[in-house]
C-alpha cells in the first residue's frame, strides 16, 4: 500500500512538473517598428531579423525554458502612432522588454512611457539624444549621429577637406545630426560654409544643392538623413554636375540606398557597421564570425541583402536575451541592471561595453569608413 502511495505521489509530482513546464508563461518581447512609411527600409529588416531569431531561439527551447512571444506593431514611420503602440505594449500586452523604436522621433515619443512604467527599452535609432542625458530604462544599439559626424570629419581631414557644406533632413534624426555635426566641426578644423535642410518627403532637393554648389570655397558635402531623401539628394547632386566628394551619415547604410541612388552613388563615402562588409573583413577581426553568420542566415531566410538596420535589431534582441539569461528571470529591474552591465558583447555594430553613464557602449572604432565602388561597399583603407 505504501509503495502504491509513493508511486501515486511521484506520478502526481511528475504530472505537476510537466504541467508547470507546459504552462510556463512566455517571455514577452515587444516592438514598435517603422515597417511602412518613409523609414520602411530600416524597419522592414529590423522586423524580419527579430522574427527570424525569435523563431530560432524558440525552436531551441526558448530562454530559461520559456518561449518568447514577440508582440510587434508598425507605426508607419509616425512618432505619434509609436507613442500609442508603446502604451498598448505596456498596458495591454504587459511586455517584459521593448526592442525598437526604428527612428529617433518614434523612440523619443516612447521614452516617457517606458521611463514611467519601468520597462527596459532598447532602441534601434541613431540620435545621441536617446541616451544623452542617460535615461534609466533606455538603451540603444546603433552608433550615434555625433559619432557619424566625427568619423566623416576624421576622413575629410585626411583628404585635406576643411570647408564643408551640410545638408540635413528635418526629421528627428536629421536635426539631431545637424546639431551634433555643428557641435564637433571645430574639433576637426572644419568650417561649415553652407548649411541647408530638406523635408523627408521632398521629391527634389536641387534648389538646396544649387546653393551648396555656389557656396564660397566649398570642398566637400555631408548629407545627414535617412530613408529615400538621401538617395534623391544623391541623384540631384549628379544631375547638377557637382563633382565634390560626397559623404552621407549612417542612415543610408543598406543596399537599398545603392539601388535607389543608382550610378549616382558611385564614390559616396559613409561610416557604417562592419556588417556591410562582412566578406571583406580580415579573418582575425573579432566581428567577422558574428557578421558573417548573421549575413548568411538573413540572406538564406529572406533572399535579400542585409542592412546595418537589421543588424541593430539583432544586437538589440541578443543583448535583451543575454540580460534575461544572466538575470535568470524577467524581473524588469534586474533585467535593466543586467543590460547596463553588458560587457564585451560582440555584435554586428561593434563590441559593446555599457555602463551607468553609457547606455550604448560603442566607441568610434566601431564605425568603418566605406566607399561605394562599382555598386558595392568597399572599405576605405
Amino acid at each position: 500500500m505504501k509503495q502504491t502511495m509513493k508511486k501515486l505521489v511521484a506520478g502526481a509530482a511528475l504530472t505537476l512538473a510537466a504541467f508547470g513546464t507546459i504552462a510556463a508563461e512566455p517571455i514577452k518581447i515587444g516592438s514598435v517598428l517603422s515597417v511602412t512609411g518613409p523609414a520602411a527600409f530600416l524597419g522592414d529588416p529590423e522586423l524580419k531579423t527579430i522574427q527570424m531569431y525569435v523563431e530560432d531561439i524558440n525552436k531551441k527551447g526558448g530562454v530559461l525554458g520559456r518561449q518568447i512571444q514577440f508582440v510587434h506593431y508598425d507605426d508607419g514611420s509616425d512618432a505619434n502612432k509609436a507613442n500609442g503602440f508603446a502604451k498598448r505594449l505596456i498596458d495591454d500586452d504587459k511586455v517584459d522588454i521593448i526592442v525598437g523604436g526604428t527612428t529617433t522621433g518614434s523612440t523619443m515619443s516612447m521614452v516617457p512611457l517606458v521611463e514611467r512604467a519601468g520597462v527596459p527599452f532598447i532602441s534601434l535609432a541613431g540620435a545621441v539624444v536617446i541616451i544623452e542625458p542617460v535615461k534609466k530604462q533606455v538603451f540603444k544599439t546603433p552608433h550615434t549621429d555625433r559619432m557619424a559626424a566625427e568619423k566623416v570629419f576624421e576622413d575629410m581631414k585626411k583628404r585635406g577637406i576643411t570647408k564643408v557644406a551640410l545638408l540635413s533632413e528635418t526629421s528627428g534624426f536629421g536635426q539631431s545630426g545637424k546639431k551634433e555635426t555643428e557641435g564637433v566641426a571645430a574639433k576637426y578644423g572644419i568650417t561649415l560654409v553652407a548649411n541647408e535642410t530638406y523635408g523627408p518627403k521632398d521629391t527634389d532637393i536641387s534648389p538646396q544643392l544649387t546653393k551648396i554648389r555656389n557656396a564660397p570655397g566649398v570642398q566637400g558635402v555631408f548629407i545627414f538623413g535617412l530613408g529615400q531623401g538621401p538617395a534623391i539628394a544623391t541623384k540631384n547632386y549628379k544631375q547638377l554636375g557637382i563633382t565634390l566628394p560626397l559623404y552621407h551619415a549612417h542612415g543610408v547604410a543598406s543596399q537599398e540606398f545603392i539601388k535607389l541612388a543608382g550610378p549616382a552613388a558611385e564614390g559616396v563615402r559613409l561610416p557604417a557597421a562592419a556588417l556591410l562588409v562582412a566578406d571583406k573583413l580580415d579573418a582575425k577581426d573579432p566581428q567577422k564570425a558574428v557578421v558573417t553568420n548573421y549575413t548568411n542566415a538573413y540572406q538564406e531566410r529572406w533572399k535579400t541583402d542585409v542592412s546595418a538596420f537589421g543588424g541593430h535589431a539583432y544586437d538589440g534582441l541578443m543583448i535583451a536575451v543575454d540580460a534575461i539569461k544572466r538575470t535568470g528571470s524577467t524581473d524588469k529591474t534586474k533585467v535593466r541592471d543586467a543590460i547596463e552591465a553588458t560587457k564585451g558583447y560582440v555584435g554586428t555594430g561593434g563590441i559593446v561595453n555599457m555602463s551607468a553613464t553609457d547606455h550604448m557602449g560603442l566607441d568610434l572604432t566601431a564605425f568603418r569608413m566605406l566607399e561605394i565602388k562599382n555598386g558595392d561597399w568597399t572599405l576605405v583603407q
